[in-house]
């Protein structure tokens, strides 16, 4: 008990004369720190445990930053001359370092140097395969029986297709059919649109070369969506003209509204506004044109436009078309076939560790014949397009090569299909009181089932490989999420470029490979 009570007067007398308040907290412990030893500092400490006074922290107001400021300046100061910092390795993920060009570049050369072995090892046993010239002879080959024009005929006929939808437009507009009427007989003409290739095409096969099958279902694919998509804007043109018909009001006209309009009127004399066209004015063969012509897919009734054409801009960009254009068919000819050519006697034997073999050392190639054809569609082609109709909207692509998971991915690459989805079904189907993961999900089964129409129909190989490789895409989207939400952006871009090498690409030329097996003979494939 006498211990007790020393410990009581110390305590008091420090608290008295070094600190003004009389709380017995872990704070009083502070306020003396500075003046008593640590001896003192564990006296007071345990003289408030055995009062039961509860210890409580208070913040405290010297921050990491400046004491580790403070020891470097006390360090500096000895006369050791000290080298040494608390820091971080740079290839440290909490570094902060993001400075890698010098590994982009080693990657690069790498790349290069393995492409040229390659390209040498194919070369010294296969030989210069590259012929522009064997092209033609292949489209001739094709077209053994004489049949020329069939593509060119079947490609005119679907203007009919275009003058059923203009001429319904026209009728929809004057009210000479009822709106419900009419969203029916457009839904059942779009229908058929992309069925009748199917049709002609299974019926009769032979009149079409495998070049003319896939023109084919390019164009009417491609004459689906613009339809479509000319077809709903007017539908909300017509339902947005009707109601304002319902609800317009007459309303008393006050001198300030008319001062507020003829002020407005003096500021708009001095600015030369661009003329705007309005709904039905735009129901022309001209405007319906020019949309189909145009690179996109999502028809709106006045659409950006350039000044001028740039002539240089323009001139790089068909150099390109051209030149990129026969590299695709040489790299087709140099590597592609040669590897397919091979694979035959491992597929026929059901050789698996062969098969997989031969499908990896189909996957680099192929990767690389599907990044130059990105650049050549998405890139050049579709800016020379748009330089030449001076459509001012270039963005076709954004950044998927950064994308941290596949969803992101699909988002980015082809911007005109994204931006047909989201504007013509994901939304819709929104508004329409449906959850945003039934409308994603619809949005992948149409994108899936249109992927399988542009394979299985040209190669007569009704299959479901395409529409469930596609499919497969919904819970990758998920893993690649989870990924990179737990492990980081990095990580889930790896997954992004993972499923590019080895997934969808491989996915067609396996179909290609398992026509050619099918269909020509292996001693016809050095085209």
């Amino acid at each position: 008990m006498m211990f007790i009570a020393k410990l009581r007067i110390i305590l008091a007398n420090l608290l008295k004369t070094r600190c003004t308040g009389r709380s017995r907290s872990f704070s009083d412990v502070n306020c003396v720190s500075e003046s008593v030893s640590d001896g003192e500092k564990e006296v007071l400490r345990i003289a408030h445990k055995q009062q039961g006074v509860r210890l409580r922290r208070t913040k405290s107001t010297t921050r990491a930053e400046q004491i580790t400021e403070v020891e470097r300046k006390l360090r500096q100061s000895q006369p050791d001359r000290p080298i040494h910092q608390p820091r971080d390795s740079l290839l440290s993920w909490n570094s902060g370092f993001d400075e890698y060009e010098g590994f982009v570049n080693w990657g690069a050369l790498i790349l290069l140097l393995g492409g040229l072995r390659l390209f040498l090892e194919n070369v010294i046993k296969y030989g210069v395969r590259i012929n522009p010239v064997s092209w033609l002879q292949w489209i001739k080959d094709e077209h053994g029986d004489g049949y020329y024009f069939q593509t060119p005929l079947f490609l005119l006929s679907s203007n009919i297709h275009v003058l059923f939808v203009y001429k319904m437009e026209q009728l929809l507009a004057k009210d000479k059919i009822p709106g419900e009427l009419g969203v029916y007989i457009h839904g059942a003409h779009l229908a058929t649109l992309l069925s009748i290739p199917v049709v002609i095409l299974g019926l009769w096969t032979n009149l079409f070369s495998l070049l003319g099958r896939t023109i084919i279902c390019i164009v009417y694919t491609v004459l689906f969506l613009k339809l479509w998509s000319y077809v709903q804007v007017n539908h909300w043109c017509r339902s947005n003209r009707s109601f304002k018909k319902k609800f317009v009001r007459t309303r008393s006209f006050s001198l300030k509204k008319y001062q507020d309009i003829d002020a407005a009127e003096d500021e708009t004399d001095s600015v030369v506004l661009p003329h705007l066209t309005n709904y039905p004015d735009n129901l022309t063969l001209r405007d319906l044109y020019y949309f189909l012509i145009a690179p996109t897919l999502c028809y709106e009734l006045n659409f950006p436009r350039s000044q001028r054409i740039r002539k240089r801009f323009l001139l790089r960009r068909i150099l390109e078309v051209m030149i990129i254009s026969n590299i695709l068919m040489a790299m087709f000819q140099q590597w592609i076939i040669p590897s397919v050519k091979n694979s035959f006697q491992a597929f026929s034997d059901m050789d698996y560790m062969r098969c997989t073999e031969r499908l990896l050392k189909l996957a680099i190639p192929n990767h690389i014949l599907w990044l130059s054809w990105f650049y050549l569609c998405f890139h050049s082609f579709l800016n020379t397009l748009a330089e030449l109709l001076k459509f001012a909207d270039r963005n076709f692509y954004q950044d998927w090569w950064n994308a941290k998971d596949v969803g992101t991915f699909w988002r980015l690459w082809n911007l005109p299909v994204h931006k047909w989805a989201v504007r013509h079904v994901f939304v819709p189907m929104i508004k329409n009181k449906y959850k945003k993961s039934s409308a994603a999900f619809m949005v992948f089964i149409l994108s899936a089932a249109l992927h399988e129409y542009l394979v299985s129909i040209p190669l007569h190989m009704y299959k479901i490989g395409v529409f469930l490789g596609m499919m497969v895409q919904v819970p990758l989207v998920y893993i690649s999420t989870k990924v990179a939400n737990h492990l980081g952006p990095r990580w889930g871009n790896i997954i992004v470029w993972a499923s590019l090498i080895l997934g969808q690409p491989m996915g067609i030329m396996v179909y290609y490979h398992d026509y050619v097996v099918k269909t020509i003979d292996p001693n016809m494939l050095g085209i």
